[in-house]
């Protein structure tokens, strides 16, 4: 998202209003302690005051315009606050958040898998790509189901996945991702990198038991291939149901209107405290038109936390073992 921001300097007080530049002078001292949107606000405003006041101070009384300009530092500063807190949470929980692409070898590839993964050369066609997230300090990452699908079910050993991670150093490093385990009725995955010589950073595990409609969350993935997007929106439903790769119904969903692209696939729905709420999984889409319809779904992060320990520990689901 690109804002674009118009600087606006009022114009220089002539020599016959002294009030008014005598106004002007004393809030640009003040502007000292404030923001910089906040103090070209409260100068803007100031001068006006002092030129209505100079005009007619019986009509335009000065604490009438003293509040009015403390009400719009307040509002600014808050707006900057926002901006700044939301900045501080993508930069802290993007370091969690990987990028995977599924890549096919040619049949007649010489070069080595790892000098794929590291090159990705002219011996490996992108079949796809998703997101995902730390999961722990031993390089398991978790992604959805169908981002790969196609390496789970590869039996002519030409499937691999490039996983794009950023250490907790915010050093970029990239590695063969081997799958560990899969349950396709909870469309989740998990996959394993090696992270020698890189110290990782989980993601930070919220609950979805106490989430309400309405509180704002965020969805941090690689929609169309581009790395580290972050879109806003709020919980829009709770408790809905998405057809799973099995064709089963996942239930407990979670609904919002942050957008969510391919390629979002697998990455983390977090809230307003960073702490991951979901797995970002599947949008609505216009017909014929490929474009989101602003109904997007995550898999509620206490379904996930649910399956993923097993998926690690013995490779398969719950449900497969008993």
């Amino acid at each position: 998202m690109v804002v674009l921001n118009s600087l606006h300097i009022p114009p220089s007080p002539s020599a016959s209003s002294p009030s008014i530049a005598t106004s002007f002078s004393n809030c640009s001292n003040a502007s000292l302690h404030l923001t910089r949107r906040g103090a070209l606000i409260s100068c803007s405003t100031a001068l006006v005051a002092s030129f209505l006041n100079f005009c007619d101070p019986i009509l335009t009384p000065p604490s009438y315009f003293s509040a009015l300009a403390v009400q719009h530092v307040q509002q600014e500063d808050e707006l900057e606050q926002e901006e700044d807190r939301v900045v501080r949470l993508f930069l802290e929980t993007s370091l969690s958040v990987v990028s995977i692409k599924d890549l096919e070898l040619s049949k007649n590839a010489k070069s080595s898998l790892n000098e794929v993964v590291l090159t990705e050369d002219e011996n490996a066609k992108v079949e796809g790509t998703g997101s995902g997230f730390i999961w722990d300090n031993f390089g398991h990452i978790v992604t959805n189901y169908h981002v790969v699908e196609k390496l789970a079910t590869d039996k002519s050993g030409l499937q691999l996945c490039k996983v794009s991670v950023v250490d907790a150093e915010g050093k970029r490093f990239y590695r063969e991702g081997k799958i560990i385990g899969f349950d396709p009725a909870y469309d989740l995955a998990v996959l394993k990198i090696d992270i020698e010589g890189h110290n990782l950073k989980p993601a930070i595990l919220g609950t979805s038991n106490d989430l309400h409609v309405g509180q704002s969350c965020f969805a941090i993935g690689n929609p169309y291939g581009y790395e580290n997007t972050l879109t806003t929106g709020v919980v829009s439903g709770l408790g809905r149901e998405i057809p799973s790769p099995n064709g089963k119904a996942i239930r407990g969903a979670i609904q919002t209107d942050a957008a969510i692209n391919a390629g979002n696939s697998g990455g983390p729905l977090v809230d307003s405290h960073g702490h991951v709420i979901g797995v970002n999984t599947a949008t609505f889409t216009r017909k014929g038109t490929g474009v989101s319809s602003g109904v997007n779904f995550a898999i509620a992060i206490d379904t996930v936390v649910r399956t993923v320990p097993y998926l690690i520990v013995y490779g398969t689901p719950y449900t497969n073992r008993f």
